[in-house]
């Protein structure tokens, strides 16, 4: 059997391969569907399994929020705020975040990191010694690798964490810009990495993304003059998704930006020096 996951009316999308020990669900108001909306949990008319499949579906998704919300539980029980980061591959997600490390730590912001990747602990080295814990997950297990960090993952992680020194958790999520954003993994906000390289249609092509999050970070602005870009459109494209989303505009190269960035997040998410973390 292929793993389906939710989406918000855009299709089915199945991964053909080995069984996994984790299981899958997606941001509350998402819904399994097919290339031709035929019902909350998509056409499965074509499979003779279509009611065992919707069945065990149901039971790996409500599994998923149940661990989801176990998770948030226990992060609020320690006072640790939780940002879930997501992008497509290569849109500065760890370039972003060391900068933030040592923001962070300047601070005096005790961070740890959940680093999601398929393979390697490339991303992960780079954030080491950077004054915060870091936890790698990598997904390689099973056909071509988890594109998606979920619950069950992010519970095993947070055993490997000392909570209790923590004020602010950020989850690094694997590079996709699909099935990152569907699965609720126990952070209590979402924050997406938008590189000015990927396209001003990217909203409209890819809207669970866009809908699940409250910041997208516009992202490499420094190449704004080598390149035809139009981030007016992006902006307008991104309001007619989702317009309660923020937009702000970065350089995680050149630093352009990055104080509004740092002051959202310790505005959001931290109490500094007093009650440093305290669930709002």
């Amino acid at each position: 059997m292929g793993r389906f996951h939710r989406h918000d009316g855009l299709g089915e999308h199945t991964h053909d391969g080995d069984e996994h020990d984790h299981q899958h669900d997606d941001h509350s108001d998402g819904h399994l569907d097919s290339h031709h909306d035929a019902g909350a949990h998509g056409d499965l008319s074509g499979y003779e399994t279509a009611s065992e499949r919707v069945s065990v579906l149901e039971r790996i998704f409500d599994e998923n929020d149940r661990l989801a919300a176990a998770n948030r539980a226990l992060l609020d029980a320690h006072g640790v705020r939780c940002v879930n980061l997501m992008s497509a591959p290569g849109a500065g997600k760890t370039t972003l975040l060391a900068r933030t490390l040592r923001h962070l730590a300047d601070r005096g912001i005790r961070a740890g990191v959940i680093e999601g990747d398929i393979e390697t602990s490339i991303d992960a080295d780079r954030l080491a010694g950077l004054g915060a814990q870091v936890v790698l997950l990598n997904t390689g297990d099973g056909f071509g690798g988890e594109c998606h960090l979920d619950a069950p993952m992010v519970a095993r992680a947070l055993t490997r964490l000392d909570l209790s020194t923590l004020d602010l958790l950020i989850v690094e999520n694997v590079g996709n810009l699909v099935c990152p954003a569907e699965f609720d993994v126990g952070a209590h906000d979402s924050v997406m990495v938008y590189a000015i390289t990927e396209g001003e249609e990217k909203p409209l092509k890819y809207p669970v993304m866009f809908r699940s999050v409250s910041l997208v970070l516009v992202n490499k602005l420094d190449l704004v003059p080598y390149l035809d870009v139009d981030l007016d459109l992006f902006r307008r494209n991104v309001s007619q998704v989702n317009p309660a989303a923020a937009v702000m505009e970065i350089s995680a190269r050149s630093g352009e930006g990055l104080e509004t960035w740092h002051d959202w997040l310790l505005t959001t998410h931290t109490h500094p020096r007093t009650g440093i973390g305290t669930p709002q």
